[in-house]
Parts: structure tokens; C-alpha cells; sequence
């Protein structure tokens, strides 16, 4: 009984996963997906140990992989102790949640949950399950594509595209319910394996329906990879393709029939990409029959200062940089960072903080340069920056002995296979190692350019379950409620209460962000006090720094609200919570940058109450502290040139006065320095010559503005005609 519940819990976490989401949540997808897995993780695990208490014996059956996973988890566990900041690596980098200690623990309880509690002979149906939940979510994306989104209809109550910005546009690239276009096409890519397993199969068998919807599943399969434009996807199928074609051809040279309908499918694949086109734009010309290479959108630009002319170079160019020349630049900074922490690296899932330390001032000059890079795009080298050269180590380990498993099993199969007439051979005698080990390699290929999700990460740490379970004894536990004693009701009482414990906190987690995000809403529009409510009501259901630093920005701009309607009491309460608040975020995590520039802005703000200028003295200590953790970010330089101005126009000392003046242009000019094509920079720097009387040199910026940046910037226009 246990284990048939365990089995569809299973199911239901297979299916569920890929298709779970909520526009309550501040982050729609991954949220969800993170917290439905712990929920199943609890269940099961909370099973699994009754089960235990039940047969009065310790259940856990060891694998060819423990080693492997054993040092990969000790890895993370010491990534988290030095980590720069623990709570993030326990829980995983907020707005993305995956990744965490926490979340590593559930994939390995749901590894070994399955390798002890089921057998081979649920495999295939988990399997299909898979398949069909990927259909849904292949159904729920194609109205996306033609301009009309199902989430938008569900979420928003319009159905169109309306609900996503133009950096998420469904019909421009496919994304349905996994989030991101590359996730879609990274779970795509491994159902596109499984299916092709079944496909194969059904050519052993006289049920042709099968057959033909199975080879149409995965032509629509790999067509909606294609418009999902990943690029990564695509190679990984692609390189799949090739791999079972070698591998099928070898094998099963003698057999027209199977050859021929591999053929076609091939074919049909391939008129897809003819059809469809890639999204590669180097494949995409040779497919339209145009071999003209693209035009580079990279130019350098030179600056102009005080002491100078401005540059004669070409003008600026705005295109989007090529996502793989940014990837490069981050991919840097990662093994950067991987030397810079060489044993356990910055602390799992803190790469969002850590990338500054090593962030190249190149970084500035691509069209994400104030993007916030919270993964290194490359599930390698962020296991290198995170967690050092152990946890990498490990990590490529795990994943070896892995594929030396995946493919030591097929080989098993194939040698089978060629002992027995083919009227022999049993049905399943297909192997499937094969066919997951293809899945698998496509989980490498997309995470190599990209990151792990919740969905992926199922597949990277149960696929290798599916091969193992075949391998182990089946031992078959009987257990019953009928004849237990007092120790072992009191032991599954405790269990039970563990287990609602623990789904009752992942309902307050749930709870909190929808606070968070509601609270996150009502700052975007300005409205503080509905904004402070709900942050405050998120961190009372679950402790997060990331809601204290927005409740402590709130909270600064609440009081500016308090101070200009006189309520001097009520001011000075609000800027010590917006202080005390801002300060327990960056006790907890010191070396978050942001955090910082929050101290800085909220320093600002009290300011703007209290005239002091020891206020902007404090924020120009943020600043600096801020500085201290990254040298390449120009916002900090350009705020502290604000912040000298300020002095500057507060003191009447003419010394003082002239030093802070001196230090504004000082640091415009680094801002300037750091992102060569920085127009607020420069627009900066002409209004702060012309305030200290540098009336030509202020023009000459403005009409550097006009000449390199933008022709039609109205405010440098103005600044001219004044």
C-alpha cells in the first residue's frame, strides 16, 4: 500500500512539475515548481520512514552511485558553511530557488525514496507520464506562438500576448509553463529521447497507431524546440540525433522496415529545420541561400573629458550584444572567481553577488550591462565559482560515473540482444539505457550554456535511478498497521507531525512571497504604505533578507512622504526601521552589493528630510564599502559624483567647496571610464561643468551626447539652448 502511494506520488511529481504555475508568486515558475517538489519530497520521504518503522528495519539500498553522490553532497555542505552568505546557499538564490542545499537534499531523498521503495517495472510507466505531461505543455505553448497565450487568458483574463514584455514574447520564442524559452527547450530535448525509445520499440510490434503517434509527437516535438529558438536544445538534439542514428543503423542494418521509418522521421525532421529555420543565424543564411556573413555590432568608442576634445570615432551602435559574447564575459568571471575561491568557492547560489568581485569593466558595454547576473550561464563553471574546485570536481564525478553507468548498460542490453533470435528476444530487451543515456547527454549540452532548473534537475539526479533499479535485487517489504506497538505508533505519530510541519512551512513560504510580491508591486507604482504592509506581513510568515532590504527601501520612502506632511514623529520612526531593517539585510549577507546601494539610497532620501549633510556623508560611506566589493560598476562612481555635488552645494567653505566639486568630476570621469558609452554618465558630467561655471567644456559634452549617442536627445538639446 505505502509503495503504490509512493509510486503515484511519483507520478504526480513528474507530471505536476513541468506544469505547475502561479501569477500570485514574484517569480511565476520556478517558485512554484521549487516548493511543489519539496511538498513531494516531504510525502514521500515521510512515507518512506513509516514504511521503515512499519518493518521494524532500516530500508536504504546502496548504489554504484553513492560513492559519487556521497562526495558531491559533502562538497555542497562545505560550500554552504564557507559560503558568503548561508542562508542564500541553503535556500537557494531568491527568484530562483533551485540550486540551494536545500534543494539538493530533496533530489537525493527522491533518488534513494525511489531506488528503495520501487522496481524496474514502474520505470516505463513514470516514463510515460513524463511524455504526456510534455504534450500539455506543448499544447498550452502553441497558442502563445500565434499570438494568443493561455497563461495570459488564465492570469489576466486576455487572450493575447499582452501579459509578457518584449523580452518575453511567447510568439517570437516559445517558453508555455517552464519559464524561459532554453528551459522549455531543455525538457523538450530529453522527452525527445524518451519518446524516441518508445517509438522504436513500437516498430517491434503490430500496434502502427502507436507508431504513427509517436512519430508525430516527436516531429512536433523538435518543431516546437525550434521555436523556442534554444540554441542549446537544438545542438543537443541534433547531436542526439546523430548519435542514434550511427548507433541504429550498426545495429539494425538488416531491417528495411525499421531503417525506412527512421528515415522518414529523419527526413521530416529535417524538412523541419528547412521549414522553421533554427534561430542560428550563421545556419539560417546557409538554409535561405544567403552566405554573406553578419555584421559585427561591436565598435569601439572613444570619450571625451574635460581636458580633451570630444572623440571622432563612429557613433554608437544600439543593438542587442550577442548573447554568447555576453555568456563569454561571464563565463570569465566565473573561472575568476573559481580562482579567486579555489577550494569551496563563494558559497552555493551566491554567484549573483559574487560575479561583481570579478566583473570585467568589458561587461559594460553590452547591451545587459545593469542586468543582474545571478547564474554564470554555464552549470559548470557556476559549480566552480560557488563551490571551488572541489565542488566542480565532484560534480564532473558524479556526472562520469554516471554516463560510464548509462553506457556499461546498454552495452549489457546490446550483447543480449545478439544472443537471441529475434524470435526470442523479449520485448524489452530494447535498451533503454540507450535512449536515457541520450536524454542525459542532452542535460549536459543545455546546462553547459545555460543553467540547471527544478524540471532538469529531476531528470539529472532520477534518470540514472531508472538504469540502477535494474541492477538491484527486488526485495518486496510487507508491512501493516494491524500489528504495531506503542513505538512504533509514537514513531510514525512523530513522523506524521514532521511531515505536516513541514508542509505547513512550505505553505508559509508560499504565503510570504505572494506578500513579497504583492508588496514588490505596490513599490513599483509608488504606493509605500500598502508596499511596507505586505513586506512586513512577508517576513512575519518567512525570514528572507531580500524582504527586509525591500521593506527597508519602502520604509526610507515613507518617511519622505511623513516629513512633507509635517509629521516629524512619525518620520523619525520610519527612517530608524528603514535604517534598522537595511542593517539586519547586510548583517546577513555583507558582501551583497545591493544591499549597499540601498544603504546609499536610503541615505539619500534622509537627506532630502533632514538637510544634514552628515546623511550624504553616510551614503558616500555605502558607496564606498560598495566599492570595495566590485571595481567595474560605473552606477557607483556616478552616485558618489552626485553625492560630492551635494556637499559641494551645502558648503559655504570656498576650500571645501572646490575639493568636493573636484571629487564630483572625479568620479563622473570614472563612471565615464568604466562604460565608455554611458549617456547618463556624460549628461552628468555636462550639467556638473556648467553648474561650476565650466560653461564650454559643458557644451562640448552635451553636443558629444548629440553627435555619438543619440541625435535626438531632447534633454542635451535643451542643455544646449539654455
Amino acid at each position: 500500500m505505502i509503495d503504490t502511494i509512493i509510486l503515484y506520488l511519483y507520478y504526480g511529481l513528474f507530471f505536476l512539475t513541468p506544469l505547475v504555475m502561479s501569477s500570485a508568486t514574484s517569480e511565476l515558475f520556478e517558485f512554484n515548481k521549487m516548493l511543489l517538489i519539496y511538498i513531494f519530497t516531504a510525502l514521500i520521504g515521510g512515507l518512506w520512514l513509516i514504511k521503515m518503522i512499519l518493518a521494524k528495519k532500516f530500508i536504504f539500498k546502496r548504489t554504484f552511485l553513492d560513492l559519487a553522490l556521497g562526495l558531491f553532497l559533502l562538497s555542497q555542505i562545505l560550500a554552504t558553511i564557507f559560503s558568503i552568505d548561508v542562508h542564500t546557499s541553503i535556500f537557494g538564490y531568491y527568484g530562483r530557488f533551485n540550486g540551494g542545499l536545500l534543494s539538493i537534499f530533496s533530489y537525493l531523498i527522491l533518488f534513494y525514496a525511489f531506488v528503495s521503495n520501487l522496481n524496474k517495472s514502474v520505470v516505463k510507466k513514470l516514463l510515460v507520464v513524463t511524455l504526456i505531461s510534455s504534450i500539455l505543455v506543448i499544447l498550452w505553448g502553441i497558442p502563445g506562438k500565434l499570438g494568443h497565450d493561455l497563461s495570459c487568458l488564465v492570469f489576466m483574463g486576455q487572450f493575447n500576448n499582452q501579459c509578457w514584455t518584449s523580452q518575453f514574447d511567447p510568439a517570437a520564442r516559445m517558453f508555455s509553463t517552464l519559464g524561459q524559452p532554453n528551459w522549455l527547450g531543455a525538457f523538450l530535448a530529453i522527452n525527445f529521447f524518451i519518446a524516441l525509445y518508445f517509438f522504436i520499440k513500437s516498430l517491434d510490434t503490430e500496434r502502427k497507431l502507436n507508431t504513427y503517434l509517436l512519430g508525430s509527437y516527436l516531429v512536433l516535438n523538435f518543431v516546437i524546440t525550434l521555436f523556442t529558438r534554444s540554441r542549446s536544445a537544438f545542438l543537443s538534439v541534433i547531436a542526439g540525433i546523430a548519435l542514434f542514428a550511427v548507433y541504429f543503423f550498426i545495429k539494425n542494418r538488416q531491417d528495411k522496415i525499421k531503417i525506412r521509418s527512421v528515415g522518414i522521421l529523419i527526413t521530416c525532421i529535417i524538412l523541419s529545420i528547412i521549414v522553421f529555420k533554427t534561430g542560428i543565424d550563421k545556419v539560417d543564411r546557409i538554409l535561405s541561400g544567403q552566405f554573406q556573413p553578419p555584421r559585427s555590432n561591436v565598435q569601439k568608442v572613444t570619450t571625451p573629458n574635460t581636458q580633451t576634445k570630444p572623440a571622432t570615432e563612429a557613433a554608437f551602435r544600439t543593438d542587442v550584444t550577442e548573447s554568447l559574447d555576453i555568456r563569454k564575459i561571464v563565463w570569465e568571471g566565473a573561472i575568476n572567481l573559481g580562482l579567486k575561491y579555489p577550494f569551496f568557492g563563494s558559497g552555493l547560489e551566491t554567484y549573483a553577488y559574487s560575479y561583481y568581485f570579478v566583473r570585467s569593466a568589458s561587461h559594460n558595454l553590452t547591451s545587459e550591462w545593469d542586468y543582474l547576473y545571478n547564474k554564470a550561464h554555464n552549470e559548470f563553471l557556476n559549480y566552480l565559482a560557488t563551490t571551488g574546485f572541489i565542488g566542480l570536481l565532484t560534480y564532473l564525478f558524479m556526472i562520469g560515473m554516471v554516463i560510464f553507468l548509462l553506457i556499461k548498460r546498454s552495452k549489457i542490453k546490446d550483447q543480449r540482444s545478439k544472443t537471441q533470435s529475434k524470435d526470442q528476444k523479449d520485448k524489452d530487451d530494447i535498451p533503454l539505457s540507450f535512449y536515457l543515456l541520450l536524454s542525459y547527454l542532452t542535460i549536459l549540452v543545455t546546462n553547459f550554456f545555460g543553467f540547471s532548473t527544478t524540471t532538469i534537475n529531476l531528470f539529472f539526479y532520477l534518470i540514472p535511478v531508472f538504469i540502477i533499479i535494474n541492477e538491484l535485487k527486488e526485495e518486496r517489504v510487507e508491512v501493516g498497521l494491524k500489528e504495531t506497538n506503542i513505538f512504533q505508533q509514537g514513531g510514525m505519530l512523530l513522523v506524521s507531525g514532521l511531515v505536516i510541519y513541514m508542509l505547513f512551512s512550505i505553505g508559509r513560504y508560499w504565503l510570504a512571497d505572494t506578500n513579497y510580491a504583492m508588496g514588490d508591486s505596490f513599490g513599483r507604482v509608488n504606493d509605500y504604505k500598502s508596499a511596507a504592509n505586505y513586506l512586513n506581513q512577508a517576513l512575519q510568515l518567512k525570514y528572507e533578507h531580500v524582504y527586509q532590504d525591500r521593506l527597508s527601501q519602502a520604509l526610507a520612502s515613507l518617511a519622505v512622504m511623513a516629513s512633507l506632511q509635517k509629521e516629524t514623529d512619525t518620520t523619525t520612526k520610519l527612517m530608524s526601521a528603514a535604517d534598522y531593517y537595511n542593517q539586519q539585510a547586510l548583517k546577513a549577507s555583507p558582501k551583497n552589493l545591493l544591499y549597499w546601494k540601498t544603504r546609499a539610497k536610503n541615505y539619500y532620501l534622509f537627506y532630502q528630510i533632514t538637510l544634514n549633510p552628515q546623511e550624504i556623508g553616510e551614503g558616500i560611506k555605502a558607496l564606498k564599502q560598495a566599492e570595495s566589493l566590485t571595481k567595474t560598476d560605473p552606477k557607483l562612481p556616478y552616485s558618489l559624483s552626485i553625492f560630492y555635488s551635494l556637499l559641494a552645494d551645502d558648503t559655504k567653505d570656498k576650500t571645501k567647496k572646490a575639493e568636493y566639486e573636484n571629487l564630483s568630476l572625479t568620479e563622473i570621469e570614472e563612471a565615464i571610464k568604466l562604460k565608455s558609452n554611458f549617456r547618463d554618465g556624460y549628461y552628468l558630467k555636462g550639467q556638473l561643468l556648467k553648474k561650476y561655471g565650466l560653461t564650454e567644456e559643458a557644451k562640448k559634452v552635451f553636443q558629444f551626447i548629440l553627435k555619438k549617442i543619440d541625435p535626438n536627445d531632447q534633454e542635451a538639446k535643451k542643455e544646449l539652448t539654455d
